[in-house]
């Protein structure tokens, strides 16, 4: 009741800042949780302070978080305004009043699917998937990378991998890492990490255009750890690499590798440089003249991770062919 005075007032109540309930949900819990969802079936000013307060509640107390996985009927009771006004963010009379209640709903979303035994229970609610979807592609920064957090969050699970994937989120989060908010790319980033880690979703991915994006992101410096990670999973797949060959990918890879002092970006752009140079023999000149000129790929065979040592021995073993093989015709 005191928490409930403080917030009507808009007072911020000093004794339960930073508190949280390590044990289960109360009667008191139960009965208040149950009210704040009731609420999401009145007026707009009921909605709104409904909604910012499971937001901060789901953010400071794992009870609270755990009361959503306890009953199917939670999670679409707690998205009912947004299933009601599904397609009004971006267009119609609601614009103005919308975006925050948006934001506070998908935030609550994900920090609902923080806690593990929720991940699945939240992926197969009616409709979420789908509201997340939706949250990508429009809504405050903070609403946007918080769909995609939430997307990366349930992506924990295999079963949820799929799901997301057929959903049509990737589209949406390889335009979002493209023009995104900073803070967004990053969450976009880790989502489509995480959903690329199953076969189909990287055949998806890499058909929604993501191979370009992502180059272009690393040639401007932006996320290079996470999205080189993506592009050397990518590049198992014969198009993505296909693309990077006509990008021209290759002296843009042995840059970073010359100049990045982190093991595994080297590794990762060696990997990629083995796939290319694999699938597109013309590639080996460049890789010729760089080992000449700099010695890259032999130093990296020495010092690289077992991984990176590995696939700078095996282009070293190809080059070397390449060039005997010409050496020995033109004698």
């Amino acid at each position: 009741m005191i928490n409930q005075w403080c917030e009507s007032r808009g007072i911020e109540n000093p004794e339960t800042v930073g508190y949280v309930n390590e044990e289960g949900a109360t009667e008191a819990d139960r009965d208040y949780f149950s009210a704040l969802l009731d609420k999401m079936s009145k007026s707009i000013g009921e909605q709104k302070a409904a909604a910012k307060e499971l937001r901060l509640l789901t953010k400071r107390m794992p009870s609270f978080r755990a009361l959503f996985g306890e009953s199917t009927e939670a999670i679409p009771r707690l998205l009912k305004p947004l299933t009601q006004r599904r397609g009004s963010f971006s267009s119609g009379s609601n614009e103005m009043t919308l975006p925050d209640l948006q934001e506070d709903l998908i935030t609550t979303l994900l920090n609902i699917s923080i806690h593990d035994s929720n991940k699945k229970v939240v992926a197969e609610s009616p409709m979420v998937i789908t509201i997340l979807v939706d949250a990508l592609q429009c809504g405050t920064p903070e609403t946007r990378s918080n769909a995609a957090a939430a997307l990366f969050t349930l992506s924990a699970l295999d079963s949820n991998k799929v799901l997301i994937g057929k959903s049509g989120a990737l589209k949406p989060l390889i335009e979002l890492l493209d023009e995104g908010h900073p803070m967004a790319v990053k969450d976009a980033a880790s989502a489509i990490f995480n959903l690329c880690i199953i076969k189909e979703n990287k055949t998806m991915v890499v058909r929604e255009g993501a191979v370009q994006v992502i180059f272009k992101k690393i040639k401007n410096g932006v996320l290079i750890d996470e999205l080189l990670a993506i592009l050397a999973m990518l590049s198992t797949h014969q198009r993505a690499v296909e693309e990077l060959s006509d990008l021209g990918a290759v002296p843009c890879l042995l840059s970073i590798m010359r100049e990045s002092s982190c093991a595994r970006n080297r590794e990762n752009c060696i990997a990629i440089l083995y796939t290319i140079c694999v699938n597109d023999r013309s590639k080996l000149r460049e890789l010729r003249e760089e080992e000449r000129v700099y010695g890259t790929l032999s130093q990296l065979a020495q010092d690289g991770t077992s991984r990176a040592k590995r696939k700078a021995s095996g282009i070293l073993d190809r080059l070397n062919r390449a060039f005997n093989h010409t050496h020995t015709h033109t004698a």
